[in-house]
């Protein structure tokens, strides 16, 4: 697994980003970057209300692993990564890992929720309609990848990305696992 991840590293240093094109998102297979902890770096503040109208913020997890998930409702690569996210994580939640979305693009919350619903989200979502949290991953993630994932270490620092969706459960799990070293 190590294998693979550090052939997707070096791949996204070969490439250029992901274009989304007029779609809006990344339409191929999740780029998987990783970062050894020396290189590691704090993201801005990611903190707003959820989908259900509460107050959260990622320093709320502070000391745990936290996997953020950036999608949107009208997304089909969010659709399709969903069920291996909401699988992923339950199977580490037993690992007090938090996972915490960011509904990006969508006009309402309405459609969030519904997506929430639909694809049995366990874990709360930021209703980010403008994208503007995504700027606090400036550097690590492009505001127009979506979907994208972030793994952020117990420091709260950027460990790993998945820019496009998650290859599989698998592949995000081994991730969390590999930051935890």
């Amino acid at each position: 697994m190590l294998a693979t991840l550090v052939a997707g590293a070096v791949l996204v240093g070969c490439s250029e980003s992901p274009e989304t094109g007029d779609q809006g998102f990344v339409g191929a297979e999740g780029i998987v970057n990783t970062l050894d902890p020396g290189a590691r770096q704090q993201p801005g503040e990611v903190a707003g209300e959820t989908l259900e109208g509460e107050q959260v913020s990622v320093e709320d997890y502070r000391g745990r692993i936290v996997v953020l998930n950036v999608w949107g409702s009208w997304c089909p690569p969010c659709r399709a990564e969903a069920p291996d996210l909401a699988e992923a994580a339950t199977e580490l939640a037993k690992d007090d890992v938090a996972f915490l979305g960011i509904n990006t693009r969508d006009a309402s919350q309405d459609q969030g929720l519904a997506f929430q619903r639909r694809y049995d989200v366990p874990y709360p979502s930021l209703f980010d309609p403008s994208g503007r949290t995504l700027l606090a991953f400036a550097g690590t993630l492009n505001p127009s990848a979506i979907p994208s994932t972030v793994v952020l270490d117990e420091q709260g620092r950027v460990a790993a990305s998945i820019v496009g969706p998650v290859p599989s459960r698998r592949t995000l799990v081994d991730l969390v696992e590999d930051v935890r070293g």
